[in-house]
Order: C-alpha cells, then structure tokens, then sequence
C-alpha cells in the first residue's frame, strides 16, 4: 500500500507541475485553455471553471493540456496555431521547465539539511585493514581516475563496475591506479588479491558514485543548479554512449525500467524516509525533463521541431501530417513502455 500511494503521489505531483507550465505559459499567452487533465481518457471526473475543465482520468500515467488550436490548426482568438512561434515554442518547454525548476527546488532544500546525491566520481568509500589497498596507500575519498594494467593499457573508470571488472580481471598481477586526492593527481601501484575474504574484493575496497554535500542556505540554489546541470550533462552523454553502440548492433549496456520498476523503487524510497524519496523526487523530475526535450514525436521536444521548423521554413506543417507523425511516435512510446513494463514484472517474479 505504502508503494502504491507513494508512486501515485510522486507521479500526480510531477504530471501537474509539468502540466501547469504549459497551462500557465499558455494562459499569459492569450491562448484558451480548454481541458487540463490528470492521467489520460477516458475520464473518471471533471468540473468546469472558466473556460477551462479540470479532469482526472482513468489511466493515471501521465497528463494533459488541451489548448484549442493546437492539434487540429483552428484559427480565431484564443488559438495556439494563430500565436507566433515564439509562444508556441515557450509553451511547450514550459513544462518541461516546470520539471527542471521543481527537481532544482528540492535539491536546494535538501542540500541545507545534508544529502548524499549521485556523482560522476568513482570514490573510495571505506578501505579494509590489511588489504592489498591499504598496503599500496590508497585512502578513503580518493577518487579513482583511470587504471593501467601492465602491458601498457588505460581504462578510464566512470562506473563503480569498471573497478571490479579490471581488478578481478587482473588478479595477482600489478596495475598502476591513477587518483585524485585533494585535487591533486597521485599514481599508486597495487596488487589485487586472487583469493580476498569473502565480501571484500580484490583491492578491500568499498567504492560508491555518491557524495555527502551541505550547504548553507544561501549556497542551496547554487549547488541544486549546478547538481541538475551536471546530472543533465550525464544523461545526454550517456544516451549518446548508448545510440552510439546500438548503430553499431552492440549491447548499450543501459539499465531502463518502466511503471512497475519506478513503482518499486519509490516505495523502497519512502520507506527509507522522507528525505530518500524526496531526492528520488528530484531525480525523476529531471529525468522527465530531460526525456521530454528529446526531438522525438509525440514529445514535447518533437513538437518544438515541428514549430521550429515552420518557422524557418514560413509555413505550416498540415494538421493531418503532424498527427500522423505524433500517432507513430505515441505508439512507439508505448510499445516501448509495454515491453519494459513486461521486462520490470519479470524481474518482480525472478
């Protein structure tokens, strides 16, 4: 139950912050708002205020905001298609904005109260006595840059599996660590063990991709800003990282999960505590953020080609094409979300 009122909570706040960007984007713009909704048809419930009805739906996943002219081009007052292109445009970023503004609101709060958040750095947690680490020198923070094995080849570390792979890879021979320690570069040679006790590792290392950081209030902002950015900067690397090995029919390596995982992980989150779920509160909303700007149809990053587009080009795109290309997308969408969906109740049933 805890699961179930945590998911639903979590994605009612993220749809209608989302979905209050274009709404309140669209309204400044002199556009008629004609339905804002919660979850998709068919509809469970509404009440007209205004011009304007608000909706809950039957399929909670996702939302909706229905400004007249958008989907099928209608001119006169109050349209979307009759506004320049420029307020189109900023009504559809709105919400993802929205996403972007809510995810840097709550880092900002939580780095005041002290967080672990995610990090690019592969760090060196804790390091066990008596272990081939703590011989070579190695220390707690150290960050692990790259790590040179001995017929001269360099892997750069990003991930904390990178570690374990060449460690357990190369047992029993000498690799030379590269580290960051107080922001200076140290090269330290080690040995990993080929028989370590049990729950140790080769190096008796524990490593994590996380970092404790608190900040006064009046640095919050700063650090939620910079933290978003960063995290955002990732994203579209790795994405890219992950397109690039499919072209080449390779295996992205990239963990995706679908409603039923999310479900899963913020129930895990609220039962850890308020801030835990908070933080996943953040992360999700960005990462909705970024998903959104991606050129893709039926995205909020598809439709602003389209109006980029008709701008540069100096006139529209046909109503009936723009559907057409959104239909394809949203099925591909959900396809999409179907069999990851399938993937995640797998997993459940392992």
């Amino acid at each position: 139950m805890i699961t179930l009122l945590s998911f639903f909570g979590v994605l009612f706040i993220l749809v209608v912050i989302h979905e209050f960007g274009h709404f309140f984007v669209a309204k400044k713009s002199g556009m008629r708002v004609d339905e804002f909704g919660f979850g998709l048809p068919p509809r469970a419930w509404g009440k007209k205020i205004g011009e304007t009805l608000y909706s809950i739906n039957w399929l909670p996943l996702g939302g909706f905001v229905k400004i007249f002219g958008e989907e099928a081009g209608e001119v006169g007052k109050g349209s979307f298609s009759s506004k320049p292109w420029y307020l189109r445009g900023a009504v559809i970023v709105a919400g993802p904005i929205m996403n972007f503004v809510l995810a840097v609101f709550i880092l900002s709060v939580l780095f005041t109260k002290g967080i672990w958040i995610p990090t690019t750095d592969v760090r060196i947690a804790e390091i066990m006595p008596g272990s081939p680490a703590k011989s070579a020198g190695l220390k707690a923070s150290d960050i692990i840059r790259s790590i040179e094995v001995e017929d001269g080849t360099s892997y750069r570390v990003q991930f904390t599996s990178d570690v374990s792979k060449y460690t357990n890879q190369y047992k029993g021979k000498t690799i030379k660590l590269t580290v960051s320690r107080d922001g200076k570069a140290h090269t330290i040679l080690v040995t990993p063990r080929v028989n370590p006790p049990k729950g140790q590792g080769a190096l008796g290392i524990s490593i994590s991709q996380t970092v404790f950081t608190k900040v006064a209030w009046y640095k919050a902002p700063y650090e939620g800003v910079k933290s978003a950015l960063v995290l955002s900067r990732e994203f579209y690397k790795e994405l890219g990282r992950a397109l690039f090995h499919l072209a080449r029919f390779e295996n992205p390596q990239v963990a995706v999960t679908g409603p039923v995982g999310i479900a899963k992980i913020t129930g895990s989150a609220a039962q850890s505590g308020i801030e835990t779920l908070s933080l996943f509160l953040a992360l999700f909303s960005l990462n909705l953020f970024l998903i959104n700007l991606l050129p893709f149809p039926a995205l909020d990053g598809g439709q602003l080609v389209f109006i980029i587009f008709e701008a540069i080009r100096g006139k529209s795109i046909s109503s009936s094409i723009k559907q057409r290309v959104n239909t394809i997308g949203f099925a591909l969408l959900i396809s999409m979300m179907i069999l990851i969906t399938l993937n995640d109740i797998r997993g459940l049933l392992k």
